[in-house]
């Protein structure tokens, strides 16, 4: 599954309405409600786009083709590699796919509000699907404003990944649980040759690098993204002590040592990840990696376990995201696509064999809970996380991730040391932020 930190922007202007985006004929589901199912013997053809590649996009489409199993008639064509703008384009141009399945889970307050995905609430009254047997945090980056547009397929939890055998050098012999001692263990397991560069990383904290965004972070330290009555809530004490925790790493290293050190890890899915080579000792990543670890550096000897929290009364809590399947605007069978939708979000056998091709955490309570998943020691560090109820799904707005950029853009800075007042930096993207929402009109 491609995640949320390296999805693309389904418009390139965060901030501007998906109005245009959502630009076609419509058809006569969009203008009077849910569109006819098909009947079981019925032939039809349904285009999936996805942005899955390779040995991802063979085991998507097994689930695709298992939908064969209630309708043997229908056709379905998955195309691969197809980003969100390519999407939009697809809406844009009047010839979109009959489903569409998104990595950016950032932009569902988009998709929902502008109309590019249809509202699928017509087709759940009708059917009587039971919406309660998703967690609710899965609900949370499905929906926006009580418009529902999109259902989950999978979804990915975040958490920590240790090398056991260079904590185990250091002494440690369980992993950090409080952000006080994942600090202290970072200083400790760090290596520098005798130059001062760094040779391995105890935690690299730099924002925007590999799984370092404000989302995944933000549950750990307690910081919400909203005030009561609804504005940007970025200036507040927990908000403040995450980027402080990260700035005195920062300065543990020195910031253009950091950098240079940086630039010479891996990309984040090859073989040279920095965690893959042992260049760091701890991150904090998706389940994902664990099927990445297995198949690209099988000889690296790691742990898993929830992150580290800022007070030991969150600990056990974490954040959640995942891919999300709609029917764009202007979809030609739209009954149909509805009813793979439907088979894809809710039928347990092939949410499960899906997850055991990708390890991914299936989406619904009755799939976590069956037997034939297959959970080892490290992937279920994650499916607790996932039944925990502690879960946070992604800050849902109209604006796309321009709120999550202009955080992490500030976090860089103020890891470089270019912010003189974090307090006032804060505000100032916190009026931004609800300058950009605004004037969005949603």
């Amino acid at each position: 599954m491609r995640k949320l930190h390296r999805a693309a922007l389904l418009c390139v202007a965060a901030a501007v309405s998906l109005t245009a985006c959502a630009a076609g004929s419509g058809t006569e589901s969009e203008r009077s409600g849910p569109a006819a199912a098909p009947g079981k013997e019925d032939e039809f053809s349904l285009t999936v786009w996805s942005n899955y590649s390779g040995r991802e996009q063979a085991e998507v489409t097994k689930a695709l083709e298992s939908f064969k199993e209630k309708f043997p008639n229908a056709e379905i064509k998955h195309e691969g590699s197809q980003d969100d703008d390519k999407i939009t384009a697809g809406i844009r141009g009047g010839n979109p796919p009959d489903v569409a399945m998104s990595f950016t889970t950032d932009n569902i307050g988009q998709f929902c509000s502008s109309g590019s995905f249809q509202p699928l609430q017509p087709y759940i009254d009708r059917d009587g699907v039971d919406l309660g047997q998703i967690p609710d945090a899965v609900r949370s980056y499905t929906e926006y404003k009580g418009n529902r547009c999109a259902m989950p397929l999978l979804s990915d939890v975040y958490g920590l990944y240790y090398n056991k055998d260079l904590l185990a050098e250091a002494g440690i012999t369980a992993p950090p649980r409080t952000t006080a001692e994942l600090l202290d263990f970072a200083k400790r397991t760090t290596k520098k040759a005798a130059d001062g560069s760094i040779e391995v990383a105890g935690f690299l904290p730099t924002m925007l690098f590999y799984a370092n965004r404000p989302p995944i972070w933000a549950p750990n330290f307690g910081a919400k993204w909203e005030t009561p009555d609804g504005r940007s809530g970025l200036a507040s004490p927990e908000w403040a002590a995450m980027l402080e925790f990260q700035k005195e790493l920062v300065d543990f290293y020195g910031h253009e040592n950091l950098e240079r050190f940086r630039a010479g890890l891996g990309q984040e899915y090859s073989t040279d990840h920095a965690f893959h080579q042992k260049k760091i000792a701890m991150m904090i990543d998706g389940e994902y990696r664990t099927a990445f670890l297995e198949d690209q550096a099988p000889d690296v000897r790691f742990g898993t376990a929830p992150f580290p929290t800022v007070k030991p009364e969150l600990y056990g809590i974490g954040f959640t995201t995942g891919t999300i399947m709609g029917i764009p605007k202007g979809a030609k069978n739209p009954g149909a696509a509805w009813e793979l939708i439907k088979h894809l979000s809710f039928d347990t056998e092939t949410i499960v064999d899906l997850a055991n091709g990708i390890k991914n955490i299936p989406s619904t309570k009755a799939a976590l809970a069956d037997p034939r998943l297959e959970v080892d020691e490290n992937f279920k560090t994650f499916i607790d996380l996932a039944t925990s109820g502690k879960l946070q799904g992604n800050p849902v707005t109209p604006i796309g991730d321009a709120h999550i950029k202009a955080v992490g853009d500030f976090a860089t800075s103020w890891q470089a040391g270019k912010v003189p007042d974090l307090m006032a930096g804060l505000e100032d993207v916190d009026r931004r932020i609800d300058e950009q929402i605004a004037k969005s009109g949603k």
